[in-house]
């Protein structure tokens, strides 16, 4: 029966990384997993991690499974961290929440949950969006529709054709928003467009999804979840999906959430008993590990406070090379790159063709996806020049 099992191609993400890293060239330029990098080319361990690692492996007196609904200093943390200490929905008990293995996970289990309420829900993604988005919501039998989002032209959000698009989502559909550092373009709503999307809301009955994967990468913690905390404070129900890989740097530990606002306390009870149902079925009980860690940072006031600093570095690191890679490439190319320094996170399209970027990996193993997706943090001192110098040959 297996052996009637045609092998896979790779992921194409993957598949271009692996390519990456079997590159003899001792110049070459690796911009393809969205993996954070230090100056190094490495990914590092925050020192507020190693801090609570070590108090963990002093402290942890068993291996027995956590609770269902993982750690509750997580989860409560989590919650603050995500919609700030006084949020309305948190004062009046409409929050809850359940530990997922990283943000994948979170995006099942609330792909599980609106499945349960309404199995004709029509799931609206931008274009484009992470590709991982349609197999993980798509996997529970949710259909799709597309909203335009990006505009090539002018390198930001196309957001009248957004609304257009939007304006056709009914009661009962789910509309999935990534709330903050727009993975894969950068380009962000601005809390004004925010409030336009929380009209919708109102007036046709859709329901909000935000994946918010990359808050403390744009401008700030807080900065970054002002668009998801408006729409919190104006919708009666959302759903949250969040993850520590980034910001925490526990990409390896599978450490996320799902977060979801109700009408009522009764409601939020009712979503996290759905969402441990839902959880025994795909992955059974939450790993302890990461969570645990992230928990112990959320609460701690001094890892708390290590963590946020070692972040603001981390954030500042990245806006400053978005500067650098505008400055290195506008002079190589006498071309305008000012859209770079202007968008949020670690995501840039450059514009290129699906040719040029098969050139950058042939003819100077500069590796992008081909729809010119660039990992900004994979730039550093040392290859920003070649990096530029082999895009202004292939344009």
């Amino acid at each position: 029966m297996l052996d009637k099992l045609e092998r896979l191609p790779p992921d194409p993400i993957l598949g271009l990384a692996a390519a990456a890293r079997e590159d003899s060239h001792p110049n070459k330029v690796d911009l393809t997993v969205g993996v954070y990098k230090d100056e190094h080319g490495l990914c590092p361990v925050f020192e507020a991690v190693t801090k609570a690692q070590e108090l963990l492996a002093q402290e942890e007196v068993t291996k027995a499974y956590m609770p269902p609904a993982g750690s509750e200093d997580f989860n409560a943390g989590m919650q603050r961290l995500l919609l700030g200490a006084g949020h309305p929905a948190l004062a009046g008990g409409r929050v809850s929440s359940v530990q997922a293995p990283g943000g994948c996970g979170a995006l099942r289990i609330g792909a599980e949950l609106v499945y349960a309420a309404n199995q004709g829900a029509k799931v609206w993604v931008s274009d484009p969006t992470w590709p991982v988005h349609i197999p993980l919501l798509g996997s529970v039998g949710l259909e799709f529709a597309n909203y335009r989002y990006y505009d090539p032209a002018t390198h930001g959000v196309n957001f009248d054709a957004m609304v257009e698009d939007l304006q056709q989502a009914a009661a009962g559909d789910v509309v999935l928003l990534h709330g903050c550092c727009h993975n894969p373009c950068g380009a962000d709503l601005t809390l004004e467009q925010w409030g336009v999307i929380a009209d919708m809301v109102e007036a046709q009955g859709f329901l909000p999804y935000v994946d918010i994967a990359y808050q403390g990468l744009g401008d700030g913690l807080d900065q970054d979840a002002a668009g998801l905390r408006l729409l919190a404070e104006r919708v009666p129900e959302m759903i949250v999906a969040a993850s520590c890989s980034k910001n925490m740097g526990l990409y390896r530990e599978r450490t996320g959430a799902t977060i979801f606002i109700a009408k009522t306390p009764e409601s939020a009870e009712a979503l996290v008993s759905q969402a441990l149902v839902a959880a025994r079925r795909v992955y059974s009980m939450p790993p302890s590990h990461g969570a645990l860690i992230a928990g112990r940072i959320l609460v701690d006031q001094e890892l708390d406070a290590l963590w946020r600093s070692e972040l603001v570095a981390m954030c500042g690191r990245i806006n400053d090379l978005r500067k650098a890679i505008r400055d290195k490439l506008e002079a190589a190319t006498q071309r305008d790159f000012a859209f770079i320094e202007n968008e949020k996170g670690m995501f840039s399209f450059l514009g290129l063709s699906a040719e040029q970027a098969i050139r950058l990996r042939e003819e100077h193993s500069v590796y992008m996806l081909n729809s010119s997706r660039i990992n900004i943090a994979g730039v550093n001192a040392k290859n920003i020049d070649h990096f530029a110098s082999a895009v202004a040959a292939v344009l």
